[in-house]
């Protein structure tokens, strides 16, 4: 059976599928480990700051539940030196097939634990931190969008960041921040991502060892709900903001986050929890959890109950292979049946265009849906889940033809967005699809190619669906 969804960091991480358990501290524990293996994803536990007797015993509890291929993460910034070093040998003793590190890249400890045959997947958030984690060894990159939830490394939009950052590396890339569902999947591996990071949408699982309270929140919460803080500051270092809920510590009524004082609000098996501290709720908290951090990013909207994480996994496979589902025969078809009165090279270069223009508008589309009235939420997300979809379409044809396919989105993405004004970029958004259906028109009697003519004139029609729709929208 035909796997649309796979990528060569599968064969990397050692997943059936590249959708991402982030390695989220005290919440991504064994059982949701393994729910999101045995899904065919791949899952981190998030061990940050957590004694070596915790980790042996939640390496042990997923491997004895039969789940070979898993990450650990750790956050070395946030990590006590000589904690730090008892964590690194461990790891390096258990064999950990995976290591995850945030917040930094350092070399040293990327090359000590390369060299102990352990594989490297670190998170970043510019371009720049992405060049140096390459070049320090790392295997793979995730990279994190200012949507994301819990700690917010770079000030990027998610869209923009893999802009700039996949050209820029060799290695696989992941993408994180806001994601929740397969459109979200679909519009990142468009984007040049080899795949999908989720917290979020993985906290509000059965499985997850956040507090049931904390679930609740994130399943009645709206994307406008959040905010990114400097606020929980206790136990990383300064200037480290957080994506979080809002609640009386965000809105100012628990004091000064930074007079120095310690209030104690609650406790995990003796430890204490303070106020303005890092720790989010758990299972095995009690306290005041409307006051600690409520990790949550932009995509929590659509978040709207507490699902069985295999299942939540099993559904964001179906919703992206649906975007993705383009004739699955052999590519080498396409070049063999020829292309009919344009040539090949005349072909890829008119394919080329096209997939410019539809990850522009994928990017627009996706952008505006974050910021758009609830109203047209539903059409501007359509509009991103069909650019999405003609993304995949056009890569495969490109592919078909032995041709590299384009990473670049043009200057229209850079103009949509300078235009603040929802009826106006909505407006040049239509132009873009209308310069995309004159293309079309004009390509499609020159293809010979019966399953490519299919499938353009199947994009053809959606276009000028769409501008029929937001037509209608402008007008009223």
């Amino acid at each position: 059976m035909t796997n649309l969804l796979h990528r060569p960091v599968c064969e990397l991480l050692g997943c059936r599928y590249p959708l991402v358990l982030a390695g989220m501290g005290g919440v991504a524990r064994a059982e949701l480990v393994t729910a999101v293996g045995r899904a065919g994803g791949f899952g981190f536990l998030g061990m940050v700051r957590e004694p070596v007797a915790r980790i042996r015993a939640e390496v042990e509890a997923v491997r004895a539940a039969g789940v070979s291929r898993f990450g650990v993460n750790l956050i070395p910034a946030g990590t006590e030196p000589a904690l730090l070093e008892a964590q690194i040998e461990t790891l390096i003793a258990l064999a950990v097939p995976v290591v995850g590190l945030f917040w930094d890249v350092p070399p040293a400890l990327i090359g000590r634990l390369r060299g102990a045959d352990l594989c490297v997947v670190c998170q970043v958030g510019s371009a720049d931190e992405a060049r140096a984690a390459e070049q320090a060894g790392a295997d793979a990159l995730i990279a994190q969008g200012v949507e994301a939830g819990g700690h917010v490394r770079g000030d990027q939009p998610l869209h923009t960041l893999l802009g700039e950052l996949v050209p820029a590396v060799s290695v696989p890339v992941l993408a994180a921040g806001g994601l929740a569902d397969g459109a979200d999947v679909a519009t990142v591996l468009a984007l040049g991502a080899q795949g999908a990071v989720f917290g979020t949408a993985l906290i509000a699982t059965p499985e997850s060892f956040a507090h049931p309270y904390h679930k609740q929140r994130l399943v009645t919460a709206k994307a406008a709900d959040t905010l990114l803080t400097e606020d929980f500051h206790i136990n990383w270092p300064p200037g480290a903001k957080v994506r979080v809920l809002a609640n009386s510590v965000t809105r100012g009524e628990r004091g000064d986050p930074y007079a120095g004082t310690r209030t104690v609000i609650g406790d995990e098996e003796g430890r204490p929890i303070y106020l303005f501290s890092t720790d989010s709720p758990l299972r095995s908290m009690t306290g005041d959890f409307e006051a600690m951090a409520l990790y949550a990013g932009t995509g929590v909207g659509r978040i709207d109950a507490i699902v069985a994480a295999g299942e939540r996994l099993a559904r964001i496979v179906v919703e992206t292979e649906a975007l993705l589902a383009v004739d699955a025969s052999p590519t080498a078809e396409l070049g063999a049946q020829g292309v009919g009165q344009a040539g090949r090279d005349e072909l890829l270069a008119a394919l080329e265009a096209l997939l410019e223009a539809e990850r522009a508008g994928a990017r627009v589309a996706l952008h505006t849906a974050k910021h758009a009235p609830a109203e047209l939420v539903p059409l501007v997300r359509a509009i991103q889940q069909d650019e999405a979809r003609w993304c995949a379409v056009l890569t495969q044809a490109i592919q078909g033809l032995g041709g590299t396919p384009s990473r670049r989105t043009g200057d229209f993405y850079v103009k949509a967005m300078a235009i603040e004004e929802l009826p106006a970029r909505l407006a040049f958004l239509n132009r873009g699809q209308r310069w995309v259906v004159r293309r079309l028109q004009a390509l499609l009697p020159r293809v010979g190619d019966a399953r490519l003519q299919t499938e353009l004139a199947a994009m053809l029609d959606a276009h000028e669906h769409n501008i029929a729709r937001v037509a209608t929208v402008l007008e009223a």
